[in-house]
């Protein structure tokens, strides 16, 4: 089973993890063949580096990981995982150099690294299997790894084979999967049930705009997951640039993020009560594009002024959001690639969030750092509120001036979710530009670890 731990067995291999202060001592206590390999190799513990000791026979017997300084490793989400390339193939039992603490996450960047998107092509680099080391949780590392995989091959998909329909069958099969009820809206059905934004967004497509509705669980608290579903981003009339659109694939990133997650609840049979909603769309140029100066009404009966058509996420999840909020769940939660504002602000590294709750964003941060899945809380901020008040209808979907854009988006979403206590919006980027350990370049999630690590301290689980 891909993502899985090995079984320990004959041919497993021992691993020692050294820093670099901590090899001479290591070395000290092994037998003189050893040591005068180790020094014949140069290996000093760097981060990114190994080396395999050869026993009598010439076959390796054991291995050393370099694990780096602590300034090195704070680069890294997943610092063990930068040696993994220099081992030789087998299964490995980590022997030691790594505290307790830090072995969840150093065990699933293990697993993560052996993730290759290979839809079109053999791309699962060779990566050593790994017995889980005592005290891990092995059965939720690889769901955590599981899910992250199904996010990154959603994101990496490109929108020939990613659009409104394949996402609808992927979250179908997800629900098939683990017993989950789905219903899903399609085309002229989203106006009769009161989903006007999401169609207007989506009917210039060749494939039709819909709505995905997710149900698993019986008992237990209530948690909606809404995730932006744009498939692939033109921009609409106000057509993106090229240099623009080139990544626009990976625009139903908040959705790809959702769905991941719901995988980990679902296998980690958690007792919560779980929805997830998706509006999919494609946002395409057509005679039947929504235009600039149109005024949409939307769901929840707030009117809204279109000043760029490329500000369409906001719309489609507009509409989700007030449906979600219907029912009052315990806990909503959206994501969503939103805006360029985020990442000028922070970067593709780290996840904004938004929240009023105290608790839950205390939870969400701490959660996020423990989890290897790094968070940065940004403010609803009140007296931008007027930013987003157009005059003409009720809201704005792209106030002018260019500032505070992250922000303005999330008072936007905010406007839809009143009556559900707790909320938190998730201004994602979904993409890792270059390789780094454990992560390859291309999909990523953004915050479903460290939501999961936060459920439980904020509903009664």
């Amino acid at each position: 089973m891909p993502f899985a731990f090995a079984d320990a067995g004959a041919e497993t291999r021992p691993l020692h993890v050294l820093q670099p202060d901590d090899l001479a001592s290591w070395a000290g206590q092994q037998d003189d063949a050893t040591r005068n390999w180790i020094e014949a190799s140069s290996f000093s513990g760097a981060l990114g580096t190994a080396l395999m000791i050869p026993g009598p026979d010439g076959r390796p017997k054991a291995a050393l990981a370099g694990y780096g300084t602590a300034a090195q490793r704070a680069r890294h989400r997943f610092p063990l995982a930068a040696a993994l390339p220099q081992l030789a193939p087998g299964t490995y039992e980590i022997a030691g150099g790594i505290a307790p603490e830090n072995l969840p996450n150093e065990t699933l960047g293990w697993l993560l690294a052996a993730y290759g998107f290979s839809r079109y092509r053999e791309n699962a680099p060779n990566t050593p299997g790994l017995v889980a080391p005592d005290g891990v949780e092995a059965t939720r590392i690889e769901a955590l790894a599981r899910g992250e995989a199904l996010t990154r091959d959603l994101i990496n998909t490109p929108a020939n084979d990613m659009g409104p329909e394949a996402l609808e069958a992927a979250a179908r099969n997800l629900a098939g999967t683990f017993g989950a009820d789905i219903a899903v809206t399609i085309g002229e059905a989203l106006i009769t049930r009161n989903l006007p934004l999401i169609h207007a967004v989506g009917r210039a497509s060749a494939q039709e705009p819909r709505l995905i509705d997710m149900r698993w669980g019986e008992t237990g608290p209530t948690l909606t997951l809404v995730g932006k579903g744009v498939c692939f981003d033109t921009g609409g009339l106000n057509l993106k640039p090229g240099s623009s659109m080139g990544l626009m694939k990976k625009d139903m990133g908040g959705a790809a993020n959702v769905l991941g997650l719901a995988q980990i609840i679902m296998a980690l049979n958690l007792p919560l009560r779980l929805r997830v909603l998706i509006p999919a769309v494609e946002n395409s140029v057509s005679p039947e594009s929504f235009r600039p100066q149109d005024i949409l009404i939307s769901r929840k009966g707030l009117t809204v002024e279109i000043n760029n058509t490329d500000a369409e996420g906001r719309l489609v999840l507009a509409d989700a959001l007030a449906l979600a909020d219907e029912e009052m769940p315990d806990l909503i939660v959206s994501m969503a690639t939103l805006t360029g504002a985020a990442r000028v602000a922070l970067g593709p590294d780290l996840a904004p969030f938004y929240t009023d709750d105290e608790s839950l964003a205390a939870a969400l941060q701490a959660s996020g750092t423990e989890a290897a899945d790094p968070l940065w809380r940004m403010p609803f901020w009140e007296p931008y509120e007027s930013m987003i008040e157009p005059g003409i209808a009720d809201l704005d979907n792209a106030p002018s001036g260019g500032m505070a854009g992250s922000i303005t988006a999330a008072l936007f979403l905010r406007r839809f979710v009143e009556a559900t206590p707790r909320y938190a919006h998730f201004d994602i980027y979904g993409w890792q530009p270059s390789a780094a350990p454990g992560r390859s370049k291309g999909g990523l999630g953004q915050g479903p670890r460290a939501i999961l690590g936060a459920l439980d301290k904020v509903l009664p689980l």
